[in-house]
């Protein structure tokens, strides 16, 4: 790894994914940097307000700056404004966590949530983190609208994501995770129970206008005890209508049509049904 910037981002992302923070020598052996180099650059991190250390020769973490900038944006963009009237809708009726992710190039970002359960078993995950593409339902809808070649190439960057870490039922091969997208393809909407997480089931539609890309994903998740795969069915006409809302109100917002990836023209298929 060389470049002061991509040092620098490679800090902020793996002290992101450590909430308590972090001890010195562990981020220089985690991104293999010498530790003269990783002292240099959390000073400066330090010195512009981005990370403090918890105390004198401890741990370093996040500060909130980064947060606020990322709040900031998103109130400045517009997305928050157009879509939390109909993920608040959209959450009372289905009685579940309703979550809205955009596409920002070659990933799928959680942006906006709203809540529907109101007692018992809830998930309610962090936002700003990234959908894992191979074994979401949020991911499988949006590779759904890419050619085939794009989303492979998207989840074999990713990655695939153990069964111990992301349910009983997470796809473990690339051919199983294209068996999936182009079931979402048939359906318009992707379901999983028991991936990602366990204990989780969700359903997905993308948000697009047609014959374009999807420029986000709408997703109703919730506890596989309550949230069973005959009540997801029930819910597709509410979830297709609300992603076709969102989606003819996206062009009041840049960032909608400014993440969508290159390259979503017609179809190449790889595997064969």
């Amino acid at each position: 790894m060389s470049g002061v910037m991509e040092r620098t981002l490679s800090i902020l992302e793996l002290l992101a994914q450590h909430g308590q923070g972090l001890e010195l020598g562990v981020v220089a052996d985690r991104l293999n940097i010498p530790r003269s180099g990783v002292h240099r650059l959390l000073t400066d991190l330090m010195a512009a307000g981005y990370v403090r250390q918890v105390r004198e020769q401890g741990a370093y973490m996040l500060t909130t700056k980064l947060v606020s900038i990322g709040l900031t944006f998103l109130s400045h963009s517009g997305i928050v404004d157009i879509a939390q009237p109909l993920l608040n809708r959209l959450a009372e009726q289905s009685g579940e966590l309703v979550r809205l992710s955009v596409v920002d190039g070659e990933r799928l970002t959680w942006v906006a949530r709203a809540q529907g359960a109101r007692q018992g078993l809830r998930y309610d995950p962090d936002m700003g983190s990234d959908a894992r593409l191979s074994c979401s339902s949020s991911g499988w809808a949006w590779l759904s609208t890419l050619p085939d070649d794009r989303a492979l190439a998207l989840v074999a960057r990713q990655g695939l994501g153990p069964r111990s870490e992301f349910g009983p039922n997470a796809p473990q091969t690339l051919a199983e995770v294209m068996e999936a997208i182009e079931q979402t393809r048939q359906s318009g909407f992707a379901i999983t129970v028991d991936t990602y997480t366990e204990g989780l089931s969700a359903i997905s539609a993308p948000v697009r206008l047609a014959a374009q890309g999807a420029m986000g994903v709408l997703t109703i998740a919730g506890p596989s005890a309550r949230f069973k795969p005959e009540r997801m069915q029930a819910l597709v006409p509410e979830l297709l209508s609300f992603a076709a809302q969102l989606a003819a109100a996206s062009g009041a917002s840049p960032f909608f049509t400014a993440g969508q990836t290159a390259g979503e023209g017609e179809r190449k298929p790889i595997y064969a049904d």
